[in-house]
């Protein structure tokens, strides 16, 4: 088989399990396999797979048939132009998210400061901001152990291994530090709604990371109050949240004494993102 037919083929396959990004899902799980780049496999699509290649790629497709994320397949997401590492303890970056850095770090642009990242999963967030933010320092709190093992390994790939730090806390118990910068994507899923997610995300991605209790805010709420304690005056507090739940989370705000100073939408026009100074 060629490559051109056999990323056809995939991508049929994946199309009738109405995968809507199945080519470029196929494309990306070929060159995880050759152990090349897309653009390669593009620039050579008359060249021959071997049938031990052949094999290793219908055992990732029928993976992808199944729903499991191509991040979990090839053990990596890109995010603000950096490869993590991510597996099925942590959630799969995603692009909405990065929305969230851009203000941020045109805010701090120069500055030294402390940066607390609540809930930080891969540490995809805490490690953008260290990499852009060069004389700033940060810690990253999650409750698994999981999720901490590959953030530290995240850091040493990414050359923050001295400037960052990784924990196992229960943000109920941290009470340690003074921050300039406090940033969270907390669960905000309303528990009644992680059934009718995608099956990429129910079936794979980790429901304590989801799971936002009742109305979604459970955790929100927590990292609002805490956060009051930990930030400086005038610190800022970033957290990311889901559609729908700007009107709750902007009265939240103001009633543990923060001053709302910007928001982010996404592509949709839903504000996803609130950034608030403690008064």
């Amino acid at each position: 088989m060629i490559v051109e037919n056999t990323i056809k083929q995939a991508s049929q396959i994946l199309k009738k399990q109405n995968i809507n990004s199945h080519q470029l899902d196929a494309e990306l799980l070929l060159s995880h396999v050759m152990g090349v780049t897309r653009e390669f496999l593009i620039l050579n699509n008359n060249s021959i797979i071997s049938k031990k290649i052949g094999k290793k790629y219908e055992d990732v497709i029928k993976r992808r048939s199944s729903r499991e994320p191509v991040a979990y397949i090839v053990g990596k997401k890109e995010f603000w132009g950096q490869n993590f590492i991510v597996n099925k303890s942590t959630l799969v970056p995603r692009p909405e998210t990065e929305l969230m850095l851009y203000k941020l770090i045109k805010f701090f642009k120069n500055k030294k400061i402390n940066i607390l990242d609540i809930g930080t999963g891969s540490g995809c967030i805490l490690l953008s901001l260290l990499k852009e933010l060069k004389n700033s320092r940060g810690i990253g709190i999650d409750i698994s152990n999981l999720a901490i093992k590959i953030a530290i390994k995240n850091s040493k790939n990414l050359e923050l291994f001295y400037r960052s730090k990784f924990k196992v806390f229960d943000i109920n118990k941290f009470i340690f530090g003074k921050y300039d910068l406090i940033v969270s994507n907390p669960p905000y899923i309303p528990s009644r709604n992680i059934k009718n997610l995608s099956r990429d995300i129910s079936d794979y991605e980790p429901t304590v990371a989801l799971n936002g209790g009742k109305d979604g805010l459970d955790l929100v709420k927590k990292v609002i109050y805490k956060s009051h304690r930990l930030l400086k005056k005038n610190g800022l507090l970033a957290i990311e949240i889901g559609t729908q739940q700007y009107l709750k989370v902007s009265n939240l705000i103001r009633k543990y004494g923060y001053r709302e100073t910007g928001k982010e939408c996404d592509y949709g026009g839903n504000v996803r993102c609130i950034i608030s100074t403690k008064v």
